[in-house]
């Protein structure tokens, strides 16, 4: 994972991005860390060059994607999903492909999932031949039909953009978290309210639950408070 804020003239803006290495593909650990750092830097410098949060989040996948391709060949391939965030003042633009997931989580509103995962469950699930908690115990539960990595020729994400109803924390996690919790208002009931003042501890508290219900898989979570809060200015000190 990477995340990042900075200022801009109309506020600050925070910009996260998990990659889960894809376990059957070589050294998927260098593949996810590639392409998050690489996608994060890209999302910095369109957000202060002004770019629209879309095609930033387009730029940036590009940039992840060019990244771990340099890695491999088509025969060779470290992969990874992808998902990020651009959060500003006004919405939350999120750009995936895989089954890495972005949450909005709430308690003065409806809480709700904002990805809808690139896996054979899901289309499962889609085409009504199995109902959700069916396909999660199936053996396609977690056959990505969409990654990054030298063995895809272009990169085919989706960017959606929503506009938080209220007060909320924006999550984004990789599988190793919603494996074990998919339901939005039941991460909702883990995180808050302390997500809004301590992230860091609401994402302990994530991970505890993660690993205590089994710890299979890498557990990845990233929490951003909404709205998004300039931080208070140092004291100044007087030279000696």
């Amino acid at each position: 994972m990477a995340l990042a804020t900075t200022e801009t003239p109309d506020g600050p803006v925070a910009v996260a991005v998990v990659c889960d290495g894809v376990s059957s593909s070589p050294n998927p650990e260098d593949a996810s860390l590639t392409g998050a750092q690489a996608a994060v830097r890209m999302l910095l410098s369109s957000i202060r060059r002004g770019d629209d949060p879309d095609e930033a989040s387009m730029a940036a996948v590009r940039q992840a994607h060019e990244a771990m391709a340099i890695l491999g060949s088509p025969s060779r391939a470290p992969s990874a999903t992808y998902v990020s965030v651009i959060v500003t003042a006004e919405a939350v633009t999120i750009c995936w492909l895989g089954d890495s997931r972005a949450y909005w989580l709430a308690t003065e509103s409806d809480s709700a999932r904002l990805t809808r995962d690139d896996s054979l469950a899901e289309e499962l699930v889609a085409q009504g031949e199995m109902s959700e908690a069916e396909a999660m115990a199936s053996p396609q539960a977690h056959v990505i039909t969409r990654w990054l990595g030298a063995d895809v020729v272009t990169a085919q994400p989706h960017v959606t953009r929503f506009v938080p109803p209220g007060r909320g924390v924006v999550l984004v996690c990789s599988d190793g978290l919603w494996n074990y919790q998919p339901d939005a208002a039941a991460l909702a009931e883990l995180a808050l309210p302390e997500a809004f003042n301590d992230p860091t501890s609401a994402a302990d508290a994530l991970l505890k639950f993660a690993l205590d219900a089994g710890g299979m898989d890498n557990i990845t979570i990233v929490l951003v408070p909404v709205p998004l809060v300039r931080p208070a200015p140092l004291p100044r000190r007087n030279p000696p």
